[in-house]
């Protein structure tokens, strides 16, 4: 599989099978990213929550690509008002869309739908776990702060291998809380997102790598550049 970061917290991970999703696509308004919307392709549109900087572009892209958008019971609510199909689904859920399983997970943050005329409730916000077909797990974190269940439960009954985590901090965790986040959940390779956007979360992404290789040194931390693509590589001693 690849990953590509699209900038602030839009990721697109393309599986072995050629199944494209889109998580929180940010873009026509995303200083960080210069790709046009109309050049992105989606078989799925994952939402972790209402906020306009992660909901961003998710009706265009699915009116364009016919994408099946994903989310919860709440916003599922409002994208049926908009004319669109959503799989609805809710925390501890789990779905199979084209081979791959999707379950809603925990995140500590708010969530409302803000960018209408009449800001309304969004339902709780949400984080995602992906499992591919040949066993691979891919931890989308949404925006969060820090709360223990990301060891106890996340990090220790799911056990996702790559994990995505907000380091931006004031609306989120900063560098210091996203390496403890990345200690609990343990995974093979953590992703920061969710910094140098926008001024108010301007970060150096090189501060929570150090702090990552202090608390738990197996983890690879990957540093991307919007646009740019990952590709997992396992093979590394445990």
């Amino acid at each position: 599989m690849e990953i590509r970061w699209l900038g602030h917290s839009a990721f697109e991970l393309i599986s072995d099978e050629g199944v494209k999703i889109l998580v929180d696509p940010f873009i026509s308004n995303n200083p960080a990213c210069p790709l046009p919307v109309e050049e992105l392709d989606a078989n799925i549109i994952c939402i972790t929550h209402g906020h306009s900087d992660h909901f961003g572009d998710a009706m265009e892209i699915a009116n364009n690509t016919n994408a099946t958008l994903v989310a919860n019971h709440e916003i599922s609510l409002f994208l049926g008002e908009q004319g669109f199909d959503c799989v609805s689904m809710n925390t501890g859920g789990s779905v199979f869309i084209q081979g791959i399983k999707i379950t809603m997970l925990d995140a500590k943050h708010s969530s409302s739908i803000d960018f209408t005329n009449e800001i309304r409730p969004a339902g709780d916000p949400g984080s995602f776990l992906f499992t591919f077909e040949d066993g691979t797990k891919v931890f989308h974190a949404g925006d969060t702060g820090l709360f223990s269940d990301m060891e106890n439960v996340i990090g220790k009954i799911y056990k996702p291998d790559i994990a995505m985590v907000p380091i931006g901090d004031k609306f989120t965790m900063g560098p210091f809380e996203g390496a403890l986040a990345a200690m609990w959940l343990a995974p093979k390779v953590v992703i920061p997102m969710h910094y140098n956007t926008f001024p108010v979360i301007e970060q150096d992404p090189a501060i929570f790598s150090n702090f990552v290789n202090q608390l738990h040194p197996k983890i690879d931390v990957v540093v991307m550049n919007p646009l740019e693509y990952y590709k997992p590589d396992f093979e590394k001693e445990e």
